[in-house]
């Protein structure tokens, strides 16, 4: 496998702290939180890989939200 970035390491970091954040929530709306990380994700696929403002940016962003869902009273999210 190639060598990834800083950047892509980042990414992916951030991708599978979402997916540990899902862990803390009700079994039932589990499946809700991995659907709308992976959406989210995936939505921003088209970003050009050497865009690194938008990359970053996107990365600062995808941290607030994921403190924002981290937060124990939020139980469900619907995409």
């Amino acid at each position: 496998m190639a060598r990834l970035s800083g950047l892509q390491r980042d990414v992916l970091a951030l991708y599978r702290q979402c997916l540990r954040a899902t862990r803390q929530k009700p079994l039932e709306t589990r499946p809700h939180f991995r659907a709308f990380a992976r959406q989210e994700f995936e939505k921003n696929l088209a970003i050009e890989k050497r865009d690194f403002a938008a990359i970053e940016y996107m990365l600062r962003r995808g941290h607030r939200q994921l403190e924002i869902y981290e937060d124990p009273g939020i139980r469900d999210v619907h995409r």
